[in-house]
């Protein structure tokens, strides 16, 4: 339709690297296609391909889209329900999400019934639609449930593990309570499975040994017992348990329960290690992991490249658009970082408007190469402010290990490098010589 082909030539001449190929596709249906101009321009920037179609011409048959974002804002609530429920059929792996102008609890309570991921209200600001889309286009892949089984009989532990397997959850057991501190290091698993009742060591004991270490403490431990004695349940997980359960266990309440903790416990851990503005690794966090690859490329001989990344005249954005958009920059940057490193690499918020960037087995120019394709591709973002738009850049200094003796060096000779990009005029980046 001519909606269609007008936004995606717009959208092909909005300067963005042709690096820069599409993975995920998002349709907007609406027949109101200037209201989302704004917002399908954002998406290029990423790496999303975004078409929209008139409610009455949506394509019959395509390959299914990741996310469709669905215009209802003239919609009555029985007719968008219906359309809704149409679409949830057609498009059974797809996101649906709503924007509606009928935004009351009952109101979303019957969107969501019908089919809805989520429902945005009128007065949503562009920019936390932009971020839900780029979030769920984005979501990594998880990596499997993991489970160290402490468990004395040997037919208990298969057992256990047999259970376990059969819902795609990996696990590793030990059979001596004395084993379990090497078990959780070379293993690290999200939750321990642990016998009550153990030769020399009740299962207490052991999680009262375990908490003595400070990076298990927030470990789930659930116990396992033939003694349904209440008493003894509550004092158990009064002294660090998380959950008791009762042999001969229900396969499928055991992983129920197991599948449940790790979910916590992983949000949890995701919460205290990443930045809640752009979901990178937050200071403590990216200089624990930087320590770790330093050590890393030590023992095995091989190289890594730090650099220290800062926006340019950031304070003059936050004072001429505001903090809200200021914010919608550091997230534009992080999604882009993201998107552009491999997996192996590491980025963090340093701070303010700072970013780490830690790429293991790459040397200084490698390093440099890789950034400079992203600087440039943050330069031809474009944010829009009122009736207009405005861009932003930034500049970064590199350094490479070996050729320094720790992780603090490297940030400082990174620290540097940047400090000289700024003093040659910004919106480039320099390697530590």
């Amino acid at each position: 339709n001519s909606h269609s082909i007008e936004e995606r030539r717009e959208l092909n001449e909005s300067g963005v690297s042709s690096s820069l190929s599409p993975t995920h596709r998002v349709w907007f249906i609406s027949d109101t296609a200037s209201h989302w101009h704004t917002l399908m321009t954002q998406l290029a920037y990423f790496g999303i391909a975004a078409e929209i179609y008139p409610w009455q011409n949506v394509p019959a048959a395509a390959e299914e889209p990741a996310i469709l974002l669905l215009d209802m804002q003239d919609s009555v609530m029985a007719q968008a329900c219906e359309q809704i429920l149409a679409l949830r059929k057609r498009f059974s792996a797809s996101k649906l999400l709503v924007h509606t102008a009928q935004a009351d609890f009952n109101n979303l309570k019957l969107l969501l019934r019908s089919g809805a991921d989520y429902c945005f209200a009128q007065s949503t600001p562009e920019a936390l639609i932009l971020a839900r889309i780029i979030e769920l286009c984005s979501n990594e892949e998880e990596p499997p449930y993991r489970v160290l089984v402490v468990e004395d009989s040997l037919t208990a532990s298969m057992s256990i593990q047999r259970t376990l397997k059969q819902n795609a959850i990996e696990s590793f057991a030990v059979t001596q309570p004395a084993q379990i501190l090497d078990g959780l290091r070379s293993f690290e698993p999200d939750l321990i499975l642990m016998d009550m009742y153990m030769p020399d060591c009740t299962g207490v004991e052991a999680t009262r040994v375990i908490r003595q270490h400070a990076e298990f403490l927030s470990t789930p431990v659930i116990y396992l017992s033939g003694d349904g004695d209440m008493a003894l349940q509550v004092d158990a997980l009064r002294l660090g348990g998380e959950h008791f359960l009762t042999k001969p266990f229900n396969p499928v309440f055991l992983n129920a329960v197991v599948k449940s903790k790790i979910e916590r416990y992983r949000a949890l851990r995701r919460s205290m290690q990443n930045d809640g503005l752009t979901g990178l690794l937050n200071h403590r966090t990216v200089k624990e992991r930087l320590t770790a690859a330093v050590s890393t490329a030590s023992a095995a001989n091989s190289l890594l490249s730090v650099a220290m990344i800062d926006i340019d005249l950031f304070k003059t954005v936050n004072d001429n658009y505001g903090h809200p958009m200021g914010d919608q920059v550091l997230r534009s940057l992080a999604w882009l970082l993201k998107r552009r490193l491999r997996k192996a690499d590491l980025v963090g918020r340093y701070g303010g408007e700072e970013f780490l960037v830690l790429l293991p087995d790459s040397d200084s120019d490698q390093a440099l190469d890789v950034l400079d394709r992203i600087r440039r591709d943050f330069s031809f973002i474009k944010y829009p402010f009122k009736d207009s738009w405005f861009e932003t850049t930034f500049s970064a200094g590199v350094a490479q290990f070996p050729g320094t003796s720790d992780a603090e060096t490297l940030i400082k000779q990174a620290d540097e490098a940047l400090y000289d990009a700024k003093q040659s005029g910004r919106n480039c980046i320099i390697t530590h010589r």
